[in-house]
């Protein structure tokens, strides 16, 4: 019984404790140094060793400019634990104070003590750097260099030098750090990406690539092709990434993986002329069936995003000739989807689609390819409105995938699919549980479509101008682009000034923008920017019309749009591309 009772003494003390703790952090966190001091001298009175109490006591008497007290119980903790970090403390206690001789001299003492202890670096150039005293920090580092060679200190020097500017330095640590450490690669990429997407950036960007072509020059070495190629794919340079990947494989030529991975990358940011280039390069060089069924799919597919009509019979014609070059197997798998997809929706060929779909689940397919081929046949069934055949197909898909990102996409096409019927209820409560999704792309998809439901739904409780709205974007789900445009422009006349009024505005200027008609297109955009400011979707039509005055040479108008992104629109997934581009119209140097 004294035990149990012991336990439960003990328990309460302990969560009394941690109160006590967390009470103290938030008087600090709000300014209230005088609250928060109280706290930390009793939580340091109970555990003395801690050093975060002892911390946190010491900033709490320099905020209230009580610096003789925090002196006093630096000096004892010096006296207690000798070490040179204590030091530090002491110097920048005396800062505080405007007495500059005092802590310099507190200062030199602290890298005396690095002399006389190389080992003592760790923790006097933490503490330097925890004050912003990024000189100090700098020469602890270098000074246990030179008594210790065998350190490195590579990348904290790198991250101390930005602080200082010195990119030139900062670049130069990183890139050395990276190569005679290299796990540490993605941490440094990391890091450079970040420079990369600041404000300045131009400036570092040609820095870096000439740090990268010089290190090139000097040594020959292939990891300096591949870091330029990583460079050039942060710019979204696919063409200049490739260069580099070919002098790769021109020297090494025993993976394509790194090629095939680009020609990808280029394909989902929509450089074609890239991707194209990528693949016909694979398929050139390489003897690997499953590449050359890979690239062809690709090519194809490329083909058909930029095809009219009259083109269809020759993509046919050329699907067919491949899949009778590789026969039908589960290896040729991706082309007889594409073949299934074309058929249904630019065909309009579902009959078609369905037989080849329900011949491949007929194969000896792996998990995850008849997710794949379910889920192409569930589109194809939501292509011929037979939303509840489609909604079982999606549904298997679901349950089998769990949470993994090809579960998760068929929740999204379960409430794509809701929504389309105009079952609302449904597809928002789906929407709210994949707007967490761990693949950003689902993530960012779900969270549109539940704003544009809840959103339309609160200005509308009959929900009257949504399922107009919903009847029209399944139009462009089956690919009748005019009737599309035809009933957005109906919603428009009926529902002019409601909620829905600037997504129906997007639309449009996206249908006309398909059709090359730019000048409508560009008013569709104008007409968001000037008349709904407020609404999320400014930052989408200023990028649009900004990109479309640019293609169509007329800079002058381009370079506000791009510059009100910038300056208005940092949260924007258009905010980065927006930069560079602004910079060329402006005349900055190119990379």
């Amino acid at each position: 019984m004294k035990r149990f009772l012991f336990f439960i003494v003990f328990g309460l003390s302990l969560t009394a404790f941690a109160q006590n703790e967390q009470l103290a952090q938030n008087y600090f966190d709000r300014g209230e140094f005088e609250k928060a001091l109280v706290s930390y001298e009793e939580l340091l009175k109970s555990q003395p060793h801690n050093f975060n109490y002892f911390q946190r006591t010491v900033e709490c008497y320099q905020q209230l400019q009580q610096f003789d007290k925090a002196e006093k119980l630096i000096l004892e903790r010096l006296e207690m634990y000798k070490q040179g970090s204590f030091l530090v403390e002491l110097g920048y206690n005396f800062q505080l104070q405007k007495n500059t001789e005092k802590a310099k001299k507190y200062y030199e003492q602290a890298l005396d003590k690095i002399r006389k202890n190389h080992n003592e670096v760790f923790q006097i150039a933490y503490a330097f750097d925890k004050k912003s005293l990024t000189d100090y920090a700098i020469q602890s580092y270098e000074l246990a260099l030179t008594l210790e060679p065998k350190y490195n200190f590579n990348y904290q020097l790198a991250l101390l030098y930005g602080q200082k500017g010195d990119l030139d330095t900062m670049i130069e640590k990183f890139l050395t750090e990276s190569y005679s450490n290299p796990q540490s690669l993605v941490m440094v990429q990391n890091q450079l990406s970040r420079f990369m997407n600041e404000e300045a950036n131009v400036t570092f960007n040609d820095a870096l690539r000439k740090a990268l072509l010089g290190r090139i020059q000097k040594t020959q070495d292939l990891f300096w092709n591949d870091y330029l190629s990583w460079f050039y794919v942060q710019q979204k340079e696919y063409s200049k990434a490739f260069i580099q990947q070919k002098a790769i494989y021109k020297r090494s030529p025993e993976s394509f993986s790194n090629i095939v991975n680009l020609a990808q990358l280029a394909m989902t940011e929509g450089d074609q002329e890239a991707a194209q280039e990528i693949l016909q390069f694979i398929l050139e060089n390489t003897k690997d069936l499953d590449l050359q069924i890979k690239a062809h799919t690709y090519l194809i597919e490329l083909r058909i995003k930029k095809a009219q009509p009259a083109d269809y019979p020759a993509i046919a014609q050329e699907l067919d000739l491949r899949i009778k070059q590789f026969g039908v197997s589960p290896y040729s798998l991706s082309l007889l989807q594409l073949k299934a997809k074309f058929a249904a929706f630019q065909q309009n060929d579902t009959e078609t689609a369905k037989f080849i779909l329900k011949n491949a689940l007929e194969m000896p397919l792996k998990r995850e390819e008849i997710a794949e081929v379910k889920m192409d046949l569930a589109d194809i069934l939501l292509l011929e409105e037979k939303f509840n055949q489609a909604l079982i197909y999606y549904a298997q898909v679901e349950n089998e995938g769990g949470n993994s990102p090809t579960g998760q996409e068929a929740s999204l096409r379960v409430a794509k699919t809701s929504y389309y019927k105009a079952d609302f209820k449904w597809a928002e409560h789906q929407l709210n549980v994949l707007k967490s999704a761990s693949t950003q792309l689902i993530a960012n998809d779900a969270m549109d479509l539940y704003l544009l439901i809840s959103d339309n739904t609160v200005a509308d409780s009959t929900q009257t101008a949504l399922k107009k709205f919903a009847r029209a974007d399944y139009l462009l789900y089956q690919n009748k682009k005019a009737e599309a445009l035809q009933a957005f422009q109906t919603i428009l006349k009926e529902h002019k000034g409601q909620e829905i009024e600037p997504i129906t505005l997007l639309r449009i200027g996206k249908l006309e923008e398909e059709q090359n008609n730019i000048p409508q297109a560009i008013a569709s955009y104008r007409q968001i920017i000037d008349q709904h400011k407020e609404c999320i979707y400014v930052d989408e039509a200023t990028y649009f019309a900004a990109e479309l005055y640019n293609k169509t040479g007329d800079a002058e108008k381009a370079k506000p749009l791009y510059e009100d992104l910038i300056l208005n629109h940092e949260d924007s997934i258009y905010y980065v591309d927006a930069q560079k581009k602004f910079r060329r119209l402006r005349g900055d140097k190119e990379l």
